[in-house]
């Protein structure tokens, strides 16, 4: 059984940034935290794919922003897109997006 997954400090502030993003561009979010087994924290949705985030504080040292062991296994083994962001930024980077509000 797995133990209860803690979610960083700005995944709200992200996923509500991406949530207000979706008002000006067809996008859409969802948190999938409490999935387990290293399953990222959301999946984003843009332009017909999706885009599964784990979700790091930037503002953690580096030591405390590593991946968890089952994320590592998750990220290794997935045969899909995956990618760790600490930023909204960054996740627009990574979905392929350039949004200004």
């Amino acid at each position: 059984m797995r133990k209860q997954g803690r979610t960083d400090a700005n995944q709200a502030a992200i996923v509500a940034s991406l949530r207000a993003a979706a008002k000006y561009v067809r996008l859409s979010v969802f948190v999938t935290s409490a999935v387990g087994n290293g399953f990222p924290d959301i999946v984003v949705g843009y332009l017909g794919r999706n885009f599964l985030i784990e979700i790091k504080d930037p503002k953690k040292p580096p030591s405390a922003r590593k991946l968890t062991e089952a994320e590592d296994g998750f990220h290794s083994k997935w045969d899909g897109q995956v990618a760790t962001c600490g930023t909204f930024d960054e996740i627009l980077k990574v979905i392929g997006l350039t949004f200004r509000a």
